[in-house]
């Protein structure tokens, strides 16, 4: 407490109740204080200060009347105020800045003349400034702070403004009190924008899951035309379009799973040069000839844990991205390296905690990303090309594959300079494992008659009907339930025998695993085939839970079915 604020007071006060008779304080409006020669209207002014100290300051108006509202500012304050480390402007209710102090100039980041307007400095109120102003200064309307930000090269900075009457005899003067809220209004906007990503990866990831569920159908039945068609028929390469277009649309699907994180994913441990080396080729093919790749590798770079197939997808993604930013040629740069981080990386709307990493650089000295698309790149359907160059989903993809890894992205780019985008992944201490070869399924899988009794558990009809037709091709008997409480049902009959379950995930009424767990308390010997169309990370514990249980994801072609029963029961 300074000496001229004793003076006001008679005396040192010990608590703010002591002074202000109305808690709380409102930075830049008028409060009253008991002063020693009874009640005077004050602005109120409040900082920050260091050790997170309140700093409160006063500007008396001299007014001992009964409105708060109404009091004006000592008109001979303002000389006393330009230290003041509030940043307080001066302003006509026309519009003009007749005066402010060194806070304002600095927070404000522009030259202040005689000539300059408030609607100069900020905007964004919504309508006409001086509308705001004449209304302040007649008393009519509201006097609560506004949100303001600064115009032109200063977009990013965000103010809080109070207006208040000044000591002008026809009240035609304001005392507006700034309060800097960007980091607020940052904060603010990052926390929007990821609620928007996570919205977004939500309807996402149920609309993939539904279209799982219509390309199952739709390839499945497929799959059981092309069985009672030759190559010779005129039908057949119909059939075969359909089934490869229905693929593409699979594929599709998948990179919308990839970004809600919600895609099967196989980790495995990886050395990331000897990834990039099987991938230099293909890479090289897709730059083209005016574009130069070079790979620039840790040489004790530490491996990760990632699934391999979507790992190149990400990477293949990024080098793309970077070879349309070069359309007159150019270098693409795709570094490696191992990085410790002692303290938590704080970037964009992610933190990194501390820990081991591989990062992954893909850089290009391309046309760059503007500021304002920087923060939208990894939306889904975003993209700044032309319609029909691209789907909008090469760099959600990327995000959404990184993310359920375990790892980050970021991306860094000016524009005319080019942009660097870097991955940062858990690095794995273990020894890398030998991979084992699956042996790959063809097309076509013998046509052996089959023995066993199916329980199908799916409420979707037309997977229903698809896949009890290839089971019975197949030569099983087929047992169909709509929900899992049909399921139970059935199986409380104990003449019926059932070898295997085969069973969708996510139900109606009882899901996948619960009722599956209800039925192997009376039957603990029958297998186990769950199907879905979400990754099977979303109920992993669950399905670990359960013994003999398999997992096979939608859509499903008719051998991937029959194969994947096949193997349960034998």
């Amino acid at each position: 407490m300074n000496e001229a604020f004793r003076r006001l007071l008679g005396g040192r006060a010990k608590s703010l109740d002591k002074i202000f008779p109305q808690l709380p304080l409102v930075s830049g409006q008028v409060h009253r204080v008991d002063a020693a020669e009874g009640p005077v209207e004050s602005l109120v002014a409040e900082v920050s200060g260091s050790g997170g100290r309140r700093e409160i300051y006063l500007l008396p108006s001299g007014d001992r009347g009964d409105s708060a509202l109404s009091a004006p500012i000592m008109p001979n304050a303002w000389d006393a105020i330009e230290e003041l480390p509030v940043p307080l402007l001066k302003v006509a209710a026309t519009g003009e800045v007749i005066a402010s102090n060194r806070e304002a100039r600095l927070l404000l980041q522009s030259p202040i003349t005689p000539q300059t307007r408030l609607s100069d400095l900020l905007e964004g109120l919504g309508r006409p400034i001086i509308d705001w102003l004449q209304e302040a200064a007649e008393g009519r309307g509201s006097l609560a702070p506004q949100f303001l930000r600064g115009t032109g090269a200063h977009q990013d900075t965000f103010v809080q403004v109070s207006l208040n009457p000044a000591g002008d005899s026809d009240a035609t003067h304001l005392i507006a009190v700034l309060n800097d809220v960007t980091e607020l209004k940052t904060l603010e906007k990052q926390f929007v924008q990821s609620q928007k990503m996570q919205a977004i990866g939500q309807l996402a990831g149920g609309v993939a899951h539904d279209f799982n569920n219509l390309l199952t159908a739709i390839s499945g039945h497929c799959d059981l035309l092309l069985l009672r068609h030759d190559q010779g028929d005129q039908d057949y390469s119909d059939l075969v379009q359909i089934h490869q277009n229905a693929n593409r649309a699979a594929s599709l699907v998948g990179q919308l799973l990839a970004f809600s994180r919600k895609q099967n994913l196989r980790p495995e441990i990886l050395d990331l040069r000897d990834t990039l080396s099987e991938m230099t080729h293909l890479l090289n093919r897709l730059v083209g000839e005016k574009v130069r790749l070079t790979l620039d590798h840790d040489p004790s770079l530490l491996p990760i844990r990632a699934d391999k197939r979507q790992l190149e997808q990400v990477l293949m993604n990024l080098v793309v991205n970077a070879r349309d930013a070069l359309p007159q040629g150019g270098e693409i740069r795709v570094e490696t390296e191992n990085a410790v981080l002692a303290m938590p990386l704080t970037r964009d709307r992610a933190t990194v905690p501390p820990g081991s990493y591989v990062v992954v650089r893909v850089i290009d000295a391309g046309t760059g990303i503007a500021p304002e698309t920087l923060p939208k790149i990894f939306e889904p359907f975003y993209t700044t090309k032309r319609t029909g160059e691209g789907t909008g989903l090469g760099l959600s993809t990327a995000y959404g594959i990184v993310k359920q890894t375990g790892g980050f992205i970021f991306a860094d780019s000016e524009v005319g300079v080019g942009t660097t985008f870097s991955l940062y992944f858990p690095s794995h201490e273990k020894p890398l494992e030998v991979p084992v070869q699956t042996p790959v399924i063809e097309a076509q899988a013998p046509q052996t008659r089959a023995e066993g009794v199916v329980l199908l558990v799916e409420d979707e009809a037309p997977v229903r009907a698809f896949a009890s037709r290839a089971l019975r091709l197949r030569g099983y008997t087929v047992l169909e339930a709509d929900c899992a409480e049909m399921a139970l049902h059935m199986l409380d009959d104990p003449d019926l025998q059932v070898d295997i379950f085969v069973t969708d995930v996510i139900m109606p009424g009882k899901d996948g695993p619960t009722w599956v767990r209800e039925a192997l308390t009376t039957r603990p010997d029958t297998k186990v085939v769950f199907v879905s169309g979400y990754a099977e990370d979303a109920f992993g514990e669950n399905q670990a839970q359960i013994p003999n249980s398999v997992f096979l994801p939608k859509p499903f072609s008719l051998n991937d079915l029959t194969t994947t029963v096949s193997q349960q029961l034998h």
